[in-house]
């Protein structure tokens, strides 16, 4: 009872545990072209990018240990944490930061990033402030997130200002909505709402992701079980905008519906049962030392070994995030902060 990350089902096993038995040895595609959807394969890309992204070939040599993704406070865990340090961001260049957050990570670099929770102040602990830094010496700020108070849905908005957290100011860059089960979540940016189009639509907000939580029959045992449910990319590394014009033309509809043109299915890797420690593991490379329901990495099904986001907790309100291509930081913010969403019934 004390580990929360059990599973029941066994015919996932086979992928999961991609750091220890090497199952796919044939030479794997680049892991871009897993993304494209729209437009023609991409032309001398190609050729050049045939190794992994360098983030997880530097990870490698860090921690081979995997890391528990079971909520037991193992005695041992202490000792190992003053050794591990957490392998920080490649120099990432924050320019102009509205542009950055909506660009997808560059192709081989991994973004490393650090989420923040704060529930310090009035009302805090119910809605509390999240900050996204990358997590290198500068600790750039990238974006905060916030709930918003009268919503009937939870209604996450996503600013690239600490301060400014409102609907209508300019910081404003996206915003995550639930469902009312608190199951199925979708990510907008700052466009316009269908109703105000203008003629071509071009204004009109773009679904960036969406997030499916299964519901967990075993209650409070087992690993949670995501989809998570992106535009495709075109042939020049770019994201396909999905302006949806009503609510059965988004992203969780064409996915529910299999018309899956221009979307990419991903999910969260299966953890892996450690007789030893008798609870279910990820290996996070170093960059995840807390046990949690929470840690998740999300993959595409046809290369496990390519981590598109992992999400770990490092401290009780701090967290790392880390991400490839093709998501941008507002889309990995958006699916982390699903995931810490009050209403998922397996906390």
């Amino acid at each position: 009872p004390t580990s929360l990350t059990a599973t029941t089902s066994s015919d996932e096993e086979d992928d999961s545990d991609s750091s220890t038995k090497p199952i796919r040895s044939e030479k794997k595609k680049n892991p871009a072209s897993l993304f494209q959807t729209g437009g023609d394969p991409p032309k001398e890309k190609k050729s050049k990018k045939k190794v992994p992204p360098k983030g997880a070939e530097s990870e490698e040599e860090t921690s081979e240990t995997p890391q528990k993704n079971s909520n037991k406070k193992g005695k041992a865990k202490k000792s190992k944490k003053l050794k591990e340090e957490r392998p920080p961001s490649p120099v990432i260049e924050v320019d102009n930061l509205e542009e950055f957050v909506l660009q997808p990570a560059p192709q081989g670099v991994t973004i490393k990033c650090r989420v923040t929770r704060d529930k310090k102040g009035m009302d805090r602990g119910l809605y509390p402030t999240y900050y996204l830094h990358l997590d290198n010496d500068k600790k750039v700020f990238l974006l905060a997130g916030r709930k918003r108070k009268k919503s009937k849905t939870s209604n996450y908005l996503i600013s690239i200002d600490a301060t400014d957290l409102s609907r209508g100011g300019e910081n404003f860059i996206g915003k995550l909505r639930s469902n009312l089960m608190g199951t199925r979540f979708t990510v907008f940016d700052n466009g316009a709402n269908p109703d105000r189009a203008n003629a071509d639509w071009s204004n009109v907000r773009q679904e960036l992701s969406a997030v499916v939580y299964e519901t967990n029959v075993l209650g409070f045992k087992g690993p949670r079980k995501m989809t998570v449910i992106i535009p495709g990319m075109n042939a020049d590394g770019e994201r396909v905008p999905i302006r949806p014009r009503n609510d059965n033309d988004g992203l969780l509809m064409r996915w529910q519906n299999r018309n899956m043109d221009n979307v990419i299915e991903l999910h969260n890797k299966a953890p892996v049962w450690n007789d030893e420690t008798q609870s279910y593991v990820l290996n996070f490379h170093g960059r995840v030392t807390h046990a949690s329901v929470k840690n998740f990495q999300i993959v595409h099904s046809s290369d496990p070994d390519y981590i598109v986001m992992q999400f770990g907790r490092v401290a009780d309100d701090a967290f790392t995030m880390d991400y490839n291509y093709p998501l941008c930081a507002v889309q990995a913010f958006a699916i982390a902060l699903s995931s810490f969403d009050g209403k998922l019934a397996c906390e």
